[in-house]
């Protein structure tokens, strides 16, 4: 039987992959939503400069689309796992949604705000950073030097 944090590791590579397809047009972010049995619902990744869409951020594409094959918005005892600390805007939507937990990857010192600048996340929400976070981290690093 794995434990969570295993399980979270898995999950977090899945992420990343996903967080691949988006360069190299978009900042490299991937998003997972899991059902409660363990079972991938929906991925995405960034995809606000291929669309030239303000909140193409891989969290709400994911958990749009986990809403629309759930047929229901409130996405209760799910988990999201995303390469990058959610922001300000992905932060409100993972509230509203009613997600049990959310894993990220790497910390946002510019923008986070699940810890880093900010913490806005409901009481009863777990929230785990960190899983991952050098490959994560060396993702995004590399995206932003090869467009510098």
């Amino acid at each position: 039987m794995t434990t969570n944090l295993q399980q979270d590791y898995v999950w977090m590579k899945a992420a990343l992959k996903e967080a691949e397809l988006a360069m190299p047009l978009d900042v490299p972010v991937g998003a997972l939503v899991i059902d409660p049995m363990g079972k991938l619902i929906a991925q995405a990744h960034n995809k606000r400069e291929q669309n030239n869409f303000l909140s193409g951020h891989a969290e709400l594409i994911a958990l749009d689309k986990a809403s629309q094959i759930t047929n229901d918005w409130r996405l209760s005892d799910c988990t999201l796992y995303v390469t990058l600390e959610p922001c300000v805007m992905c932060a409100g939507a993972i509230i509203q949604s009613r997600l049990k937990k959310v894993v990220f990857g790497a910390y946002d010192v510019k923008a986070g705000a699940m810890g880093s600048v900010m913490n806005l996340h409901k009481a009863g929400l777990q929230v785990v950073g960190g899983i991952l976070e050098d490959d994560c981290a060396s993702l995004l690093r590399e995206f932003f030097e090869k467009k510098r």
